[in-house]
């Protein structure tokens, strides 16, 4: 069967037209030839998303954006249209994240599943959205403080400068400069006095190394001295002390209470009176011996006999040598 020209052509034209169709919905991400879902979702900004952008679920790409227009409403929403051309399911409470897709910039759009066991979402379904703060916006977060913090450090950096300029006038200065004179003169006297200790030493230093010996033996005597304290029974000795300050303090009771022949001698009084009364009468014996020597004593150079003592006639001789 011979086709004819014009049914040549009237095929070309429609096979051109079908393949202008399929070519421009691939290029809008609306494939043909493939069973594809649509889902929605709504976002107040979306800045650096684009069509044609990756939709990921689990980090692999079942889709793309295919427009991104504002909601009819007129609230300045954005309605994010997505075409999925997986066929995994996922749950109705699932969410669109947008998110930041590089360090360079871009964002796109990844479907967190929600498994909680809800119907799947169907085709034409709106989807809950969520905006993930990318590595840029935390970055602007973290330095937003820190840049106020060291604005209001400048600004007090500045004006302990003009504190600083005000107090350190040209009397001050030069005060401070003779000050850091004098400490420089302080510290080469301090040199010059460790460099003289440091000759003394070096000039005694056998006298040094014998007295460090003679220190090393004397800590050895202290040790053995320390040693023999340590072995001596100074419990014993000291328990021995003890008991002996006892019985002294006993005896010292009972010479207090009149007990023995010290404590009677001590606490008797009529013996201290009868002492002392033989005390006067000896003295009074020996001042009567001065006195009157021959009442007591009879000596004769030839052997004649004594004369009988008279009182009476020794009285006028001790009134007449009286008088005399």
């Amino acid at each position: 069967m011979k086709i004819s020209r014009e049914v040549k052509t009237a095929i070309l034209v429609i096979s051109g037209i079908i393949l202008f169709i399929y070519i421009y919905n691939f290029l809008k991400g609306d494939n043909l030839l493939t069973s594809s879902r649509i889902y929605y979702a709504y976002y107040d900004n979306v800045e650096g998303l684009s069509p044609s952008t990756p939709v990921t679920i689990n980090g692999l790409n079942v889709g793309k954006v295919q427009t991104i227009t504002f909601d009819e409403d007129g609230s300045g929403r954005l309605l994010v249209k997505m075409i999925v051309e997986n066929n995994f399911k996922f749950s109705e409470n699932s969410t669109a994240e947008l998110y930041e897709a590089g360090l360079i910039g871009g964002k796109a759009i990844a479907i967190v599943p929600a498994n909680d066991g809800a119907p799947a979402a169907k085709d034409e379904a709106v989807l809950k959205s969520e905006i993930k703060a990318g590595l840029s916006e935390l970055v602007n977060r973290r330095l937003t403080p820190l840049q106020e913090k060291i604005e209001n450090t400048m600004v007090s950096g500045d004006s302990l400068l003009t504190n600083f300029n005000t107090i350190f006038d040209d009397d001050t200065k030069k005060n401070l400069q003779d000050a850091i004179a004098e400490l420089k003169q302080t510290i080469v006297v301090f040199k010059e006095m460790g460099n003289s200790v440091n000759a003394l030493v070096s000039a005694n230093d056998e006298k040094l190394g014998r007295t460090l010996d003679n220190f090393e033996n004397v800590s050895s005597d202290l040790a053995q001295i320390s040693d023999s304290l340590a072995r001596a029974d100074l419990a014993g000795t000291l328990k021995e002390l003890q008991g002996a300050v006892e019985n002294f303090n006993q005896l010292l009771s009972s010479v207090n209470n009149g007990e023995g022949s010290v404590g009677k001698l001590l606490n008797d009084e009529k013996l201290y009176a009868n002492l002392e009364g033989a005390s006067k009468q000896l003295e009074m014996l020996l001042q009567d011996m001065k006195l009157n020597p021959k009442r007591y004593v009879h000596f004769s150079l030839f052997g004649k006999r004594a004369k009988p003592y008279d009182a009476q006639e020794n009285m006028e001789e001790d009134s007449l040598q009286l008088q005399d």
